[in-house]
């Protein structure tokens, strides 16, 4: 039989075969001990000279051998019992060792315990490294996460449809992998960023509810929460919605029941502001885009905890002290902070500066009373109404940000998660959610100097075509709001999602509006256009990032190690020696030649 190793209880005194690497090997003279380990547990075996040809194979074997093992199962003798293993008070007596195959020395760890590898050799010997029990158990639980998905979305009547991997450019915002096609040379297909418009399309089909647990591919820079090149996501789309909150009813439950159910976290909203956005029949707020950027910082807020940025623009509109002299004045209250050394103040104020501020501006709230430099230039009534608004206690630190509001948000929304960080008050035994709406339909290109859109373009532009049509200047073009929602998870951005531009004359419009003709629309999205001809319902749908959720439900804190096979921070796959070059046969066959001085 095969090693159950959680099972084998149920086998004492039966003789049962056992196949596995071993883990360790322990050679006590008279008695030879082997920790067989598979992909369910460690089971003891015990070797005894009884067992000739069994004990001198027993003498030779090393970590990571490859055994096959039978004999009977018995009870340890108490005071042997391994209490760190659920097999710890069994073990397997040999009557027969056979080797499947030798290993050399392995170089990385192959267990649990002890140092850990480098991510470098991990990676490259990830077939090695996936042996160790918590990634095993990652697999397991990344398939049973997968099945959890799919039991809800056919419980709710979603079709799972694949659509194509092969297909063509498309504006979702990163580059695209690009594959030259060698029927048509010259002509390149694009590995899809997202199945966007073929779920569209699927809409237009007649298709009621669709999902899919997609590919997606984009050429992003990789980071800790985010893969290079290929990624999961849980596309879906329902047809005749045209209201955001109809997707969010749809899918919340499943976002609520992962975090409760699947991986047995606590659902909270720790943000007092945020509690008034929630709508009576939910447990997640809604939270206009506005409103999270003025409160938090960031479109992405971790609502596991406080520190929101108060704004104290107006007691400062009329005061004397120069650096506060600025369109918008805003602090964090950070509790417990008035306990900051001098070098962590001074480092917090280094991030400031990196993040654009000219410094920090700060007040402690120590037992003797406030200290701070920046006293002696403010007013008592300025100090008194700081201290009321932001409700600041002693042992608490308020920190200040004064200049134009989108650098002020930015910087304090990055140092309210610094401080997070600092003090410990991200639990990772919590799931906060929130839902952010009411996205711009364009936002201002500091670089292009021009106009573009703040998110995909295949949303519908709240108000339809009348907005559009009534915005004549920059400024009420980028009023225009989309019917567009992300779903963030412990400041983590989870889920996109938006109602569909399912109208070709609004489709042009948007994209009129920022200099592109129709014949340009036409050419990039001919299949759309021309199937939105034909009575295209009104649709919405959202498409949730697996494999961040997944980080976040395990508390992992790097997403290469929720990844069977990953590629490394420069988007190298290590193992496979991918990418790499291909062969000049290959090149010609495609209708390719590479540049002299890319080789």
């Amino acid at each position: 039989m095969r090693n159950l190793a959680n099972e084998l209880h149920n086998f004492l005194s039966k003789t049962v075969t056992v196949e596995g690497w071993v883990n360790s090997r322990r050679d006590h003279g008279g008695l030879i001990f082997i920790d067989l380990r598979d992909h369910t547990g460690i089971i003891q075996l015990v070797v005894t000279p009884d067992t000739k040809d069994s004990f001198k194979l027993a003498e030779s074997v090393r970590d990571e051998f490859v055994l096959k093992a039978t004999g009977k199962i018995r009870e340890r003798a108490p005071e042997l019992i391994n209490p760190n293993i659920p097999t710890g008070t069994i073990e397997l007596v040999v009557n027969e060792l056979i080797l499947l195959n030798k290993s050399a020395t392995p170089p990385v760890n192959t267990h649990d315990d002890g140092e850990k590898s480098s991510e470098e050799l991990r990676l490259k010997y990830r077939y090695l490294d996936l042996r160790r029990p918590s990634m095993q158990n990652l697999l397991k639980r990344r398939s049973e996460f997968y099945r959890f998905i799919r039991n809800y979305m056919y419980d709710h009547d979603f079709t799972e449809i694949t659509t194509p991997i092969l297909a063509n450019s498309s504006p979702e915002g990163a580059r695209d992998f690009l594959v030259p096609s060698r029927l048509h040379p010259g002509q390149f297909y694009a590995l899809p960023q997202a199945p966007q418009q073929f779920k569209q399309l699927l809409m237009v089909g007649g298709v009621d509810k669709y999902f899919q647990i997609a590919p997606c591919f984009r050429d992003e820079d990789p980071r800790a929460d985010r893969l290079y090149g290929d990624f999961y996501q849980l596309d879906c789309e329902m047809a005749f919605v045209d209201d955001g909150e109809t997707i969010r009813e749809a899918i919340e439950p499943l976002f609520v029941e992962l975090a409760t159910n699947f991986s047995d976290k606590k659902l909270v909203i720790n943000s007092e502001p945020a509690k008034q956005f929630i709508p009576k029949n939910s447990k997640i707020p809604r939270l206009p885009y506005e409103f999270a950027m003025n409160t938090y910082g960031t479109d992405k807020p971790d609502l596991r905890y406080g520190m929101e940025l108060i704004d104290l623009t107006d007691v400062f509109k009329n005061t004397d002290f120069k650096v506060f002299k600025q369109p918008c004045v805003k602090a964090l209250c950070v509790k417990g902070a008035a306990s900051l050394t001098r070098r962590e103040i001074d480092e917090f104020t280094e991030k400031a500066r990196k993040l654009g501020a000219g410094g920090l501006a700060y007040i402690l709230y120590t037992d003797e009373g406030t200290k701070s430099p920046i006293l002696k230039f403010m007013s008592e009534s300025e100090i008194a109404s700081v201290t009321k608004l932001t409700g600041a206690k002693t042992n608490d630190a308020v920190f200040f940000g004064a200049d134009e509001s989108t650098k002020v948000n930015k910087v304090l929304g990055q140092l309210r998660i610094d401080f997070a960080d600092h003090f410990d008050l991200k639990n990772p035994n919590e799931v906060a959610y929130t839902w952010v709406i009411d996205f711009p339909f364009y936002e201002w290109d500091d670089k292009l100097k021009k106009l573009d859109f703040g998110h995909n373009p295949f949303s519908m532009p709240k108000g339809g075509l009348e907005a559009l049509e009534n915005a004549k200047t920059d400024a009420d073009k980028l009023a225009i709001l989309a019917d567009q929602y992300d779903m963030v998870m412990n400041g983590y951005e989870v889920c996109s999602g938006a109602v569909r531009n399912y109208n070709p004359e609004i489709m042009f419009k948007v994209f009129n509006i920022l200099g592109y003709n129709n014949e340009y629309v036409e050419s990039r999205f001919s299949g759309m256009l021309n199937a939105f001809k034909f009575g295209a319902p009104p649709h919405a749908g959202c498409a949730p990032g697996l494999d961040r959720i997944f980080m976040v439900l395990e508390s992992v804190d790097n997403i290469r190690d929720i990844v069977a096979f990953p590629k490394n921070g420069s988007g190298v796959d290590l193992m496979m020696n991918s990418p790499s070059p291909i062969d000049q046969a290959q090149l010609a066959d495609l209708n390719l030649s590479l540049l002299e001085d890319s080789i």
